[in-house]
């Protein structure tokens, strides 16, 4: 599957200038970017710096023909479509994708990587919409990466801070020749505004991970939230999003009120005192990834680092666990939950992880689908479709879930 693409063009200033024709790109997913600007250069030598989702010929990604608002500074050679667009702002825009915010954020990172004596040798943006902008800079001493955040994600920071004094330039050592597990990307700056700037990770982002590689992951892991434990109040002070106990439980309905849920009305019902009888299972409230699959976590052979943290939060272990095996077939998720269970269980003597894990499974998808809301909440509408279908499928699945 494949994208077709139009740019609408603002000029340096934000004004309209039309649209290019359209093209096509390999990446179906809306939100990649890099083709987009490379192609733009190959084909018509203009540096572009794409702003935000328009509209698009489907209701969902991927693929599809797909419009996007984008800027350049150059005046374009080739002749430009009229275009019709609204550049009226909406409040819950989020700062890349206005124009200028590319150009602002970027120079922002330069500034930090000069200070940090390391100049900047070329800029790709990679990745915008909703949820984050990325960009990779070059540098004379290797790259760099420009992360950038809505409102909703800005803990990321202060977790990866925390990790960092934790030990995250280190690695956790595992056993059985499973390689290390770093905890987190090491921060090289961060404004307090969303805007992150952080050292490279090498090798890739391990989708398609099997059983043998995820229980390294695992394992890692666990140290991780072990050594976190008598922090989470700490971390809940400092704007870690606090789903402890009874406060998920409100969490998720304050975030699905005004969503359709009567596919999981029962689990609602029951979900304060399904979350009293998890807490009952004995294991201590933690830093949790929130996103704890294998494409999420980037490395090679020699090692792996968990990356993205946007989604985290202090509350039960088991959501990652949960997450980890999702994908997975029966028997090989259930010899993960077990080599995860007999870790708490030697950690934390007396609990009943097992028993947690069973009691958690249909409130995992359950916060997600309350994940899902909050997006859609918190984001300018031309963006709900990356997600608008997302709450209805989470709730589905929390309903499925025995």
């Amino acid at each position: 599957m494949s994208r077709t693409v139009t740019l609408v063009l603002l000029d340096a200033a934000g004004r309209p200038l039309g649209a290019l024709p359209p093209f096509d790109v390999r990446e179906p997913w809306w939100q990649e970017v890099h083709s987009i600007v490379d192609t733009v250069r190959q084909r018509h030598g203009l540096e572009v710096a794409v702003l935000r989702l328009l509209d698009a010929d489907r209701p969902a990604p991927p693929g599809g023909h797909v419009r996007y608002l984008a800027q350049t500074v150059d005046a374009p050679a080739v002749p430009l479509e009229p275009a019709a667009v609204d550049l009226a702002p909406h409040p819950l825009r989020q700062p890349w994708a206005h124009a200028g915010g590319p150009a602002r954020s970027v120079a922002w990172a330069a500034g930090e990587l000069r200070r940090l004596g390391r100049r900047v040798t070329a800029v790709a943006q990679q990745r915008t919409w909703n949820l984050s902008a990325i960009w990779r800079l070059d540098t004379d001493q290797g790259p760099a990466w420009l992360k950038q955040l809505p409102p909703f994600a800005h803990h990321e920071a202060t977790v990866l801070a925390f990790l960092g004094d934790q030990g995250v330039g280190v690695g956790v050592d595992l056993p059985d020749d499973l390689n290390s597990l770093i905890n987190g990307p090491v921060m090289l700056a961060a404004d307090g505004e969303g805007r992150m700037l952080l050292a490279d990770v090498p090798g890739e982002d391990r989708y398609g991970a099997g059983e043998g590689e995820r229980a390294a992951i695992a394992a890692g892991h666990h140290l991780v939230q072990l050594r976190a434990c008598g922090s989470a109040g700490e971390l809940v002070a400092a704007g870690v999003p606090d789903l402890r106990g009874a406060a998920l439980a409100d969490w998720i309905r304050e975030r699905l009120a005004g969503h359709d849920v009567s596919a999981a009305a029962g689990l609602l019902d029951g979900l304060d005192r399904r979350l009293r009888q998890i807490g009952d299972c004995g294991l201590p409230d933690t830093l949790v990834h929130g996103d704890l699959h294998p494409g999420n976590v980037r490395g090679d052979d020699g090692g792996r680092t968990v990356i993205d943290w946007a989604d985290s939060f202090v509350g039960h272990p088991a959501f990652d666990i949960l997450r980890l095996t999702e994908d997975v077939d029966a028997d090989a998720a259930a010899r993960l939950v077990d080599a995860w269970a007999r870790r708490w269980r030697a950690d934390v003597p007396g609990s009943d992880p097992h028993r947690a894990v069973d009691l958690l499974r249909p409130v995992a998808p359950l916060r997600q689908a309350a994940v899902y809301a909050m997006f859609l909440a918190a984001i300018e509408p031309s963006e709900h479709p990356y997600h608008v279908h997302d709450v209805p499928a989470a709730l589905a699945r929390a309903a499925a879930t025995p």
